[in-house]
């Protein structure tokens, strides 16, 4: 794994971690914001609604199919670098061996707004979770054609969130630790409120 900088890379969580900086709103990239929700809202409502527009299972189907797939190009490919300074790729060297590379952006004065991190973020985390909600209600309904189609969003989707949760925070220990620290910090936020309430 290969890291450049994490010192000044956007936060996974900014809500929590904007006391110190500059507020910084205004969006840098309007169409890659665009498009990093576009492709995925647009797949999910076109499976929300596709037994309505049509009684065919494949056009819809297709459709879903590919507007996941050029969700998952252009958020691994263009939106998480524009828009957070993140970016993730699989390396093969001249042994055949096999490398995941995830970086993030070196301290160059171009730091993400917090828009455009809170729209990745929330979209990358949001809409995996989503697709996860209708793999479990096709099951349940026992529309079982559909489950294919449900996993294919849950594993493109799921995909690009791990490998921009992996640049984010780096190895597995340090997203254990990362979390660990998230929930000790609400704990301690909440325990603070309640004793300045009483």
């Amino acid at each position: 794994m290969r890291r450049l900088d994490s010192s000044d890379d956007v936060s996974l969580f900014d809500a929590e971690e904007d006391t110190g900086r500059k507020s910084k709103s205004k969006i840098k990239h309007p169409l890659a914001s665009f498009f990093h929700l576009f492709f995925r809202v647009s797949a999910i409502l076109v499976y929300l609604v596709c037994e309505l527009l049509s009684s065919s299972f494949i056009a819809p189907m297709v459709a879903i199919i590919l507007l996941l797939c050029c969700d998952f190009w252009t958020v691994k490919n263009i939106t998480g670098r524009l828009m957070v300074g993140l970016r993730w790729w699989n390396q093969v060297d001249d042994d055949g061996k096999s490398h995941w590379v995830f970086e993030s952006r070196k301290g160059s004065g171009k730091q993400a707004s917090d828009s455009e991190s809170r729209i990745f973020w929330l979209g990358l985390l949001i809409c995996p979770i989503v697709w996860v909600i209708f793999a479990f209600s096709s099951l349940v309904s026992f529309k079982i054609k559909w489950l294919a189609v449900v996993i294919m969003g849950v594993v493109l989707q799921g995909a690009n969130m791990y490998g921009y949760v992996r640049c984010k925070v780096g190895t597995r220990t340090n997203l254990k630790n990362m979390a660990t620290s998230y929930f000790g910090r609400q704990f301690l936020k909440q325990t603070m409120s309640n004793q300045e309430e009483s």
